[in-house]
């Protein structure tokens, strides 16, 4: 199954480059074709839909701040901004999220849409609707009402020069009015990229199903290093900087004890392997995925800095996409009121209303990925129209689904589901069962005129039980955050926030820091999710979900900062089971290094917080160099290996030293694990690092020896010899001229466009090209993919430091820019400060606003 917009079919193609060529290289044309799309900024313009009068001050480099009487008409005036900056990145997600593809882009996309519509976001969100505070649905309402208004005004190439495309590629293709469910909808998208371990769990049985041993998978995934990486909160709970334990916690399985019913039976690898396949191509939504993904944040006591109120930091880690996945925006209450209580600086996505991550007057917060498991394929016994569960027969539920295909016939399949979720395994069944292109009509109506291809009516199914499937209240969550004036009203809005559950970190104009891990969060009766689950055995379902009282947390804890990087959030000591698939704590540790170093030093400021997030070490290099300093090498290799002698770790561009080590590191890897072969490659991040400095430690491990070189040190020696010829290839045979940036190069590319192979598509669509220092699993986290080489594929997204004595002082900065024009001015005007490692002033009060804006739009 292709991902989003990286094939079209042929006569696509063709089309496209005569439009392409045509339409961008035409001087006057071309130009014509761009700037109609650009918004107005400045002056009036008229949005029936207020009931009263707004205004957007825009800075320098075209970020938003909205100001309005009314909370409705500050979204309807945020919908319409949206609108202005990214219309087509919130068609497309929408699209994606309703499992609609391939109504824009044809039969390359049915199996995209397949997927989508098997696991049913989109009914899932509009069932979420109802479920939402009163205020809640009025908010999204008014925030639709902006957008469409907007759609009013404009249509076709006016709303993006995406939609020039798209009218030669689907010219049948209309825009539909925005809805409130559309918004809901991406917060699917969220929970889809942040699920937790599903992939390992589809790893683990697909390496035991390719001949390892379980023993074998459990030394590729090592228990959580808790004496080397501290957790978040060390047990249970922190309040005012004392330990408690939950009191007289329910017993459960404890981790890492699957039982025998762990291994996958062998008549049901083909299906959870051709799962996994396609699951793997469900495009993600928040950018391309790669190991070492993951976030930092951290807040300081006001004991520790120079202001003697609390620093917050935050840089969220996700795919590298053009433009970013997130605006920045101010949203601000022209009096704040009960009625209207919004005074907002931060970080949203356009499609969504509020703001996800930032400050108001008040409190400021962050997120990193929680990474709980809340995610469990279930092999399931299938007996015709019915699943096998502890030796009874249960009805499979049914529903009809028809993929509408541009340049194709429409798809019409069926969806089943048993008790523990939508059997994605028909889903593979499905389309391996039929020409993609040649399925069975349908009627005026959409309904199948014939029954389409039935799955397999017996064997085994895969099934998906997964938390973000059910409907849940994060957007009451997301307003309520807005709007908190303290801890308890903070806590409160967070004890909404279902999926995707995140680490929470908060700080406030009181002195106070805090930690609190929301989510919804499944108890197992048996398992501890690693596996998949047997779903003929109901010992395996889910019982219920932990108490929002019971999940990590922390106030004011006596070390005077908190660190969240995708480490353990919790000790062995906690009663319950997160998850047993964290990230292993590399760069959480080094951050709590750098600070524990900066509060002995005292009087931390912004800027200091802002060093330690383009802190460039490559902490898992420093168990694994001095191996290669005393294994055998020769030539340009010996001369490479010198450069390690005396390096620092740092990975910066400049660092001849980060090239050698980091091409040595990729070939290590496939050397080592040469057993696994391409379906599931050894991890390169922080699980590669702590698996690997294990191995090093037992030079008779099996898994040093291989088919081209046998024992560790020729193993390390095979390595740096082939690293030494590849950079000499690319960068030249003098060692000390290497430079990691030279490789580590970020081109941020266009979701739907950026790589569909037609060359001035490309150009017009996707970032420029930009060198990157830092690595995966390293806090300057552009982490990159082993497999493809050492491009950078994911990215602080965004960095944002909080000064809670003088919110005018905070730093900012987006990967691209607010505008998702291409040729804009503002489309990627951040992207060179964002790669050297600067920010920019996030102004808050209305006089810093308005100090800072060079266009004011009035809207009436």
């Amino acid at each position: 199954m292709p991902r989003t917009g990286t094939r079209f079919t042929r006569w696509v193609v063709g089309v496209l480059c005569v439009v392409a060529v045509l339409a961008l290289l035409a001087a006057g044309a071309g130009l014509w074709s761009v700037r109609r799309a650009f918004p107005q900024t400045e002056g009036e313009l008229a949005l029936p839909a207020l009931t009263g009068e707004a205004t957007v001050y825009r800075d320098g480099r075209g970020v938003p701040h909205v100001y309005a009487a009314t909370a409705e008409d500050l979204f309807r005036a945020q919908g319409f901004v949206h609108a202005q900056d990214r219309f087509w990145q919130m068609h497309f997600n929408r699209m994606t999220t309703a499992g609609r593809l391939a109504e824009l882009f044809g039969p390359d996309q049915v199996g995209t849409d397949v997927y989508l519509r098997t696991m049913g976001w989109r009914r899932v969100a509009a069932q979420e609707y109802d479920l939402l505070e009163p205020a809640t649905r009025a908010y999204l309402d008014a925030y639709a009402e902006g957008v469409n208004a907007y759609l009013g005004q404009r249509g076709g190439g006016e709303l993006g020069l995406e939609f020039t495309v798209l009218g030669v590629l689907s010219p049948d293709h209309e825009v539909e009015p925005w809805t409130a469910v559309d918004s809901l909808a991406w917060l699917k998208a969220m929970a889809w990229d942040l699920r937790g371990n599903m992939a390992e769990e589809i790893e683990r049985a697909g390496l035991v199903a390719d001949g390892l041993t379980r023993e074998q998978v459990e030394e590729l995934y090592p228990a959580y290093p808790e004496e080397e990486h501290a957790p978040i909160v060390p047990g249970g709970q922190v309040r005012d900087g004392a330990f408690t334990l939950d009191p007289e916690p329910e017993p459960e399985a404890d981790p890492g004890d699957g039982g025998d019913t762990a291994l996958p039976p062998a008549g049901a690898a083909p299906a959870l392997a051709e799962v996994g396949a396609d699951l793997a191509a469900v495009p993600p939504l928040l950018g391309p995925q790669s190991s070492g993904l993951g976030s930092n944040s951290w807040v300081v006591s006001g004991e520790h800095t120079a202001s003697g109120l609390p620093l917050l930091a935050n840089d969220p880690h996700l795919g590298a996409q053009m433009p970013s996945v997130w605006h920045q925006t101010g949203l601000h209450c022209t009096e704040v009121t009960d009625a209207c209580p919004f005074d907002v600086t931060g970080f949203g996505f356009a499609g969504l209303p509020g703001v996800v991550i930032g400050h108001n007057a008040d409190i400021a917060w962050g997120f990193t990925n929680l990474g709980p498991d809340v995610a469990d394929l279930y092999l399931e016994r299938i007996e015709g129209d019915a699943a096998v569960v502890d030796g009874e027969r249960e009805p499979l539920e049914t529903r009809e689904e028809v993929v509408r295909v541009a340049g194709g016939t429409d798809v019409a399949f069926t969806v089943r589901s048993t008790r523990h979720g939508p059997l994605l395994s028909d889903a593979a069944s499905a389309l391996d069962l039929r020409e993609i292109g040649e399925a069975p009509p349908v009627d005026a109506e959409g309904r199948p005129a014939e029954e389409a291809a039935d799955a397999p009516e017996g064997g085994y199914g895969v099934a998906l039980s997964w938390t973000a499937l059910e409907p849940g209240t994060t957007a009451d969550a997301i307003f309520a955050m807005n709007a908190a004036t303290d801890l308890a009203s903070f806590r409160e809005a967070a004890r909404s926030f279902a999926v995707p559950a995140q680490n929470l970190v908060y700080a406030d104009t009181e002195g106070t820091i805090a930690y609190q891990a929301p989510g919804r969060i499944p108890v197992r009766g048996a398992g501890d999710g690693r596996w998949p689950a047997p779903g003929w055995d109901s010992d395996h379902d889910w019982t219920g979900y932990l108490d929002f009282e019971e999940l990590p947390a922390a106030t004011n804890p006596q070390s005077g900062f908190i660190v969240t990087a995708n480490q353990a959030a919790v000790g062995a000591d906690y009663p319950h089971l997160l998850t047993a698939d964290w990230d292993y704590g590399y760069r959480s540790e080094r951050i709590r290094t750098l600070l524990a170093d900066a509060v002995e030093r005292g009087g931390l400021t912004v800027a200091d917080m802002g060093e330690i997030q383009l802190d460039n070490e490559n902490s898992g290099a420093r168990a694994i160099v001095p191996y290669l300093l005393d294994a055998p090498a020769e030539g340009t290799a010996a001369k490479g290996r010198r450069l390690l002698a005396d390096w620092d770790f740092q990975q910066d561009t400049d660092s001849a030293a980060a090239a050698f080590y980091n091409a040595v590191w990729h070939h290590l890897l496939d050397l080592t694990f040469d057993e696994l072969g391409s379906g599931y490659p050894m991890d390169g991040g922080s699980r590669g690092w702590l698996v690997v400095s294990r191995l090093l430690a037992d030079p008779d491990s099996p898994w040093w020896q291989g088919t081209v070189a046998d024992g560790r040190d020729a193993v390390l020696a095979e390595a740096m010899e082939r690293a030494a010829e590849e950079l000499t290839q690319t960068l030249g045979d003098d060692p000390s001229a290497w430079r990691w940036g030279d490789l580590h190069t970020l081109t941020a590319g266009h979701p739907s466009l950026g790589s569909s192979g037609i060359a001035p598509l490309e150009w017009a669509f996707n970032g420029s090209t930009v060198e990157a220092g830092g690595g995966t699993s390293v806090v300057n986290a552009t982490g990159w993919d082993t497999q493809e080489g050492y491009e950078v594929t994911a990215v602080p997204s965004m960095r944002m430091t909080v000064d809670l004595a003088d919110f005018d002082r905070s730093r900012w900065i987006d990967l691209t820019g607010p505008s998702g024009h291409a040729f804009h001015p503002h489309h990627q005007n951040q992207t060179p400060l964002w790669a050297a490692g600067k920010t920019i002033p996030m102004p808050f009060t209305r006089p810093a606003v308005e100090e800072a804006a060079e266009d004011v739009l009035t809207l009436r």
